[in-house]
């Protein structure tokens, strides 16, 4: 697995996910950065040319810096993500979500919202490094994650472990501000266009939009799950 750019790159470390880290030679100092924390590490460093950096990251914007990772640890479980929620569970699953620079934008989210974790599906699911790691700015390397075969089957164990399913859907009238934030939350996503798939809408618990008041009448799904998880955060600091 490998992973460009430099925030992705520090968070990757910052996690003890790097195996091995090559930098251009004309490095700034973010970039020092990265190899004086890599040293320190004890991980190796390789000072390398532009046209290599530009190989590894198959011809994206890498920064000056291309990381390897070791492999992922086994996935998590739906149960995993809601016992080990720091407070009340606020999660974020994603139903047929390809498009690797909304899977990183949506991580980056739930690690700035301190939410518990993401479950999305197995099969045909963007890879989390290149595009997917640099949009979540290294998010991805702090996120939880779990890897389910069946996103309609994946709401129902949620249900099980008593959190909420909340669905957000443009086509519906009642708005996201109107539910209570403040219980066990599971947000489902959709992929853009095509929105929730027919089996995972039905299994929701709860159907909401996000009302818009301009011209355009949708949200990139990015964009869309950030607000819904800062509504539960802005719901759940009022408790405090």
């Amino acid at each position: 697995m490998r992973i460009y750019g430099i925030n992705p790159v520090l968070e990757a470390l910052r996690a003890g996910r790097v195996t091995a880290v090559r930098v251009s030679p004309r490095a700034d100092d973010r970039v020092t950065e990265i190899v004086r924390l890599a040293a320190a590490r004890g991980i190796p460093v390789q000072r390398v040319g532009g046209a290599e950096l530009d190989r590894a990251a198959g011809g994206s914007k890498h920064q000056g810096v291309v990381a390897d990772l070791q492999p992922p640890e086994a996935s998590l479980t739906v149960e995993d993500l809601v016992e080990g929620a720091s407070a009340v569970p606020l999660l974020v699953v994603l139903d047929g979500i390809e498009d690797p620079h909304n899977v990183g934008a949506i991580l980056r989210s739930v690690d700035a919202a301190g939410a518990d974790g993401v479950v999305r599906q197995s099969r045909r699911a963007a890879p989390l490094d290149g595009a997917a790691a640099k949009a979540s700015a290294g998010a991805v390397s702090h996120v939880r994650i779990a890897e389910v075969v069946n996103i309609a089957r994946a709401l129902e164990a949620l249900k099980r472990a008593g959190v909420w399913t909340v669905g957000l859907a443009g086509d519906v009238q009642k708005p996201y501000t109107e539910l209570d934030l403040t219980l066990p939350t599971a947000f489902v996503v959709g992929a853009e266009g095509e929105g929730l798939r027919r089996l995972v809408r039905e299994r929701c618990d709860w159907l909401v939009s996000i009302p818009m008041a301009g011209r355009v009448q949708s949200l990139n799904v990015s964009v869309a799950t950030g607000i819904a998880l800062f509504e539960a955060v802005r719901q759940r600091r009022q408790l405090q």
